[in-house]
């Protein structure tokens, strides 16, 4: 096969190709006995940035990952692991790349650290192409544009989170709790949506019952499906749609595929 980036191929120019790209590894190798503005001096004399620039670009990723307030003069030894993700941030924005690889760059980051870098990485949009490597399914559906699912090798499945979800799961799921007996919700149901499946799950004490209503995702219904079911006579106590994840789109990405595996 052949991989360019952006527009360069790897193979036949590779030195142009890696000018183009910046990558932070999911464990960021650094100097701890460097202090922040040593090490992103040194990073942008190595990856080439003009020497009348390298002041200038320093003070500008470290603006940009907000270093300067808490890390400056500071060595990198004594950060936190946080601020050290955000050094390899500034250290990979150094040469202005047109694209950045990120791997796993939330990984072992305490909740304010992970609200943090995903400010930072959200502010790169329009910057530059940022990709980001990550098993943490929800922090991908956090910041992502564009999701690519990669099972044992192979692509299966890419676009934007909500395009995969009518495409995987074409489904959307309420759970209610009703007085209606399952005869009735099942008739007044199916004139708001002929494709409704119902399930009664659960007996609740005084004639309350739990059940579970599968409609298209499409279905025009579905925004106003409570107040449908109101404006029917339908007695309701609660009412909630469950919510599909990047979790549940990679599990049903990944199971289409083996499925397609057991066919082919």
């Amino acid at each position: 096969g052949r991989a360019t980036i952006w527009g360069e191929s790897v193979s036949l120019n590779p030195a142009a190709a890696k000018s183009h790209l910046a990558y932070m590894p999911e464990n960021n190798p650094l100097p701890e006995d460097l202090r922040v503005e040593e090490y992103l001096t040194l990073r942008a004399k190595l990856k080439n940035v003009e020497k009348n620039k390298v002041q200038e670009r320093v003070e500008k990723v470290m603006i940009d990952c907000d270093l300067i307030r808490r890390a400056k003069g500071r060595l990198i030894g004594h950060l936190s692991k946080g601020f050290r993700q955000r050094v390899g941030i500034a250290d990979a924005l150094l040469a202005q790349p047109k694209v950045i690889i990120l791997d796993e760059p939330t990984i072992g980051l305490d909740p304010h650290q992970i609200l943090g870098i995903r400010d930072l990485i959200r502010s790169l949009r329009g910057q530059m192409a940022v990709l980001i490597s990550s098993h943490i399914l929800h922090e991908v559906e956090q910041v992502c544009d564009k999701v690519v699912i990669i099972n044992r090798g192979r692509l299966v499945a890419q676009g934007k989170t909500e395009d995969l979800r009518r495409e995987l799961l074409p489904d959307a799921v309420f759970n209610l709790v009703s007085y209606t007996p399952l005869p009735s919700l099942l008739r007044i149901c199916e004139q708001i949506e002929s494709s409704t499946k119902i399930d009664l799950q659960e007996n609740l004490s005084g004639g309350w019952n739990r059940y579970r209503i599968v409609i298209p995702y499409q279905s025009p219904s579905r925004e106003n499906f409570a107040s449908h079911l109101i404006k029917a006579g339908v007695e309701l106590r609660e009412i909630a749609e469950e919510h599909f994840g990047l979790e549940d789109i990679f599990l049903a990405a990944t199971r289409r595929t083996s499925n397609d595996g057991l066919k082919n």
